[in-house]
C-alpha cells in the first residue's frame, strides 16, 4: 500500500504563520470539479475495465495534487454524464478548479489535467452505471 506523507505549505506573516495541507488543495479541487454541470462524479480509478465512482465524502481520492511553495498542479479523474460534450465539460472543470484553488489558497495553478475515466448513465436519484470501453 502506498504511504502518503502529510505535507503542509507554510506562509509566514507579521501575525504568525498559515499552513495549508496538500489534502486541502485536493478537496478544494474535487469540490470545484463536481460543481460543474456534466460531471457525474470523481473516479477512484479503473477496476477490471469499470470506473469506480466515488461519493461526495471521497472527493480528494479522485484528485492528485503537486504543491510547491507558490504553485500547484492538479490531475483530476472524473466521470462525465452521458450526452455531454466532453471537451466543453473538461474546459469548464479546468477553469473552475483553477479559479477555486487560486482564490482560496493564493497558489498559482500552473496545470489542471483532466482524465475522463468513464460515462455515467441513469437519472438523478438512481444509482448510475459506469461504463468504460
Amino acid at each position: 500500500m502506498e504511504k502518503r506523507e502529510r505535507i503542509e505549505r507554510t506562509e509566514h506573516n507579521d501575525v504568525g504563520s498559515i499552513r495549508i495541507a496538500d489534502e486541502v488543495v485536493g478537496i478544494v479541487a474535487g469540490l470545484a470539479a463536481t460543481e460543474v454541470t456534466g460531471v457525474a462524479g470523481m473516479s477512484a480509478g479503473l477496476v477490471g475495465g469499470i470506473a469506480e465512482m466515488l461519493g461526495k465524502k471521497n472527493l480528494s481520492k479522485g484528485v492528485k495534487v503537486e504543491v510547491g511553495e507558490r504553485e500547484a498542479a492538479v490531475d483530476l479523474y472524473i466521470i462525465v454524464e452521458y450526452g455531454v460534450r466532453i471537451p466543453d465539460v473538461a474546459l469548464r472543470v479546468q477553469e473552475n478548479v483553477k479559479r477555486a484553488i487560486e482564490s482560496m489558497t493564493g497558489l498559482d495553478v500552473v496545470e489542471v489535467n483532466i482524465h475522463i475515466q468513464g460515462v455515467g448513465f441513469g437519472q438523478d436519484g438512481e444509482e448510475k452505471d459506469i461504463r468504460v470501453r
